[in-house]
C-alpha cells in the first residue's frame, strides 16, 4: 500500500478552462469525487460530489444564477460554503444538512485546493507558476495510471530522456557529459539541475548551427511539495557564456495531483500548434506513460521502499523529493497525535 497523502498542501484540481463558465466539473481527487463549480460572480466553489441526503452526485443537478447547486434527486440546494440554503418543501432549509467543502483558489490559470485544515490554507503557499499566463500556449491535462510519486520520479530524473525520448527530443547523448546538482532554495523547493557544456546539439536544433558546431545546454527542474514541478530548458552556442541563445528560455509546468493511489492527473502545457500537440502526445502518452504504468503494475500494490529500489547517483533529486514527503507525513502524524481525544 502506498503512503498517505500529505493534506496540508496545495494541490491543483484543474485548469480554469476545464470548468465551464457558470458550470460544473466533477473530478476524482485524492480518492474522492469532488465538484468544482464556476460561480456566476466569477469565483469558484469546491464541494464533495455527493448530496448528504441520499448520496446522489450533485454534478448531475444544476447550478442556478445565484450560485446555488441543486441536487437532482430531491431538490435540496447548497451554496459555496456547503450549507443547505434551499428546501423545495414547505419547511426552512435543514441547518444540519451540509456538503463537505475544500478551500479553492484561482491562481495563474489553475484551480488549487487545500485538503487539510481550512484555517491553514494560505494562498501565499501556492507555488509561483506565473509563467503559465504567457500567450500562445495550450494548457492540457491527462490521467496516467501510476502513483503520483512515480510520476515525480520520472520528472525529477531526466536521464531517462537519453533512452526513452530519443525520437521525440533527439537528445544525442549530451546528458551523459553533463553535471548534476541538487539543491534546496529558501522556499523549500528542490532543484534538480543538469548542465551540459560543449556538447552535441539535439537533432531538432542542428539546423540552427553550422555543421559540427557545439552547444551549452541546461535542464533545470524545480519541485514543490507534493508534486508541482517546473522545467526550464536552455540552449546556447558553446563558449558564449549562455548569451548566444538558439531559442528563448522555455519553462513549462509539470503538475501532478493524485486521482487515486494508483492514478494521477498530469497538468502541462505546449504551444498552440498541431505539431506541438502531437509532440506532447508522443512524449507523454507514447513514451512516458507506458513506462510509469508498467512500473505501477510491477509493484502490484507494494510500497516503493518495501520493494527495496536500487538507488543511483542520478536519483538524487527524486529521492530528496520522496524524503521530503516522508518528513511532511511524519510531521502530520505527530501533530495529530498531539491533539487530545474528544471526551
Amino acid at each position: 500500500m502506498m503512503s498517505d497523502y500529505v493534506r496540508n498542501l496545495w494541490y491543483m484540481a484543474a485548469w480554469d478552462h476545464e470548468v465551464p463558465e457558470s458550470g460544473m466539473l466533477s473530478r476524482r481527487l485524492l480518492d474522492e469525487q469532488w465538484l468544482i463549480a464556476g460561480l456566476p460572480d466569477g469565483g469558484y466553489a469546491m464541494l464533495i460530489d455527493r448530496c448528504p441526503h441520499r448520496f446522489v452526485p450533485l454534478s448531475k443537478g444544476r447550478l442556478d444564477e445565484a450560485g446555488v447547486i441543486h441536487c437532482p434527486y430531491h431538490g435540496l440546494g447548497f451554496d459555496r460554503s456547503g450549507a443547505c440554503v434551499h428546501n423545495p418543501f414547505p419547511a426552512p432549509p435543514p441547518a444540519h444538512v451540509r456538503a463537505r467543502t475544500m478551500p479553492v483558489v484561482h491562481w495563474h490559470r489553475g484551480l488549487w485546493f487545500w485538503p487539510g485544515g481550512p484555517a491553514m490554507a494560505d494562498p501565499a503557499l501556492i507555488p509561483d507558476f506565473a509563467f503559465v499566463d504567457r500567450p500562445g500556449m495550450q494548457r492540457s491535462s491527462m490521467v496516467i495510471r501510476g502513483h503520483y510519486e512515480l510520476l515525480t520520479d520520472n520528472l525529477m530524473d531526466l536521464t531517462h530522456a537519453e533512452f526513452l525520448h530519443v525520437k521525440s527530443f533527439g537528445v544525442n547523448g549530451s546528458i551523459f557529459a553533463g553535471r548534476q546538482s541538487v539543491t534546496k532554495d529558501e522556499s523549500g523547493a528542490i532543484w534538480n539541475n543538469w548542465d551540459m557544456t560543449d556538447v552535441a546539439a539535439p537533432m531538432w536544433a542542428e539546423s540552427m548551427l553550422v555543421p559540427g558546431e557545439r552547444i551549452d545546454q541546461w535542464l533545470h527542474m524545480c519541485w514543490h511539495a507534493p508534486a508541482s514541478m517546473a522545467l526550464t530548458v536552455g540552449l546556447a552556442r558553446a563558449g558564449s557564456g549562455r548569451q548566444d541563445m538558439l531559442i528563448p528560455h522555455m519553462t513549462n509546468p509539470h503538475i501532478i495531483t493524485p486521482e487515486t493511489q494508483e492514478s494521477s492527473h498530469y497538468f502541462f502545457d505546449h504551444e498552440v500548434t498541431p505539431e506541438a500537440a502531437a509532440l506532447a502526445r508522443q512524449v507523454f502518452v507514447e513514451e512516458d506513460e507506458p513506462m510509469i504504468e508498467a512500473a505501477q503494475a510491477a509493484l502490484n500494490g507494494q510500497d516503493f521502499w518495501d520493494a527495496r529500489p536500487a538507488i543511483l547517483e542520478t536519483d538524487a533529486g527524486a529521492i530528496r523529493a520522496r524524503r521530503r514527503l516522508m518528513q511532511l507525513r511524519l510531521q502530520l502524524r505527530r501533530a495529530e497525535a498531539a491533539v487530545p481525544a474528544a471526551a
